[in-house]
């Protein structure tokens, strides 16, 4: 990954702008490979396919979610949503790799 990008604030042009984004949307893909790397880790540990879905703990996330979002003046509605897809995302992705590892 390249150091060659600037912070937000320090950006003069649109070039430095994209460039900005497309690193940071490379170490996002990273954090994602990150969170479904635990996403398998919870499917090998957990030994009832049932507790795979967690609803508490679901609307727990979401809510963490939201509040920093709003904590950073971000759009905490929208990232509520992000986040739901995400975490629904992530049971699918659970699902299969609990069926996966115990077929």
């Amino acid at each position: 990954m390249s150091n060659d990008f600037k912070l937000p604030e320090d950006c003069t042009d649109m070039r430095e702008v994209r460039i900005g984004v497309d690193t940071t949307d490379r170490e996002l893909m990273e954090l994602l490979d990150r969170r479904f790397g635990y996403m398998r880790a919870a499917a090998r540990l957990k030994e009832d396919r049932g507790v795979v879905r967690d609803e508490a703990r679901k609307a727990e996330v979401i809510e963490n979610a939201r509040a920093d979002a709003a904590k950073r003046e971000l759009p905490s509605g929208k990232i509520a949503e992000i986040w739901e897809l995400l975490v629904e995302t992530s049971i699918a992705y659970e699902l299969d790799e609990w069926d996966r590892i115990r077929a």
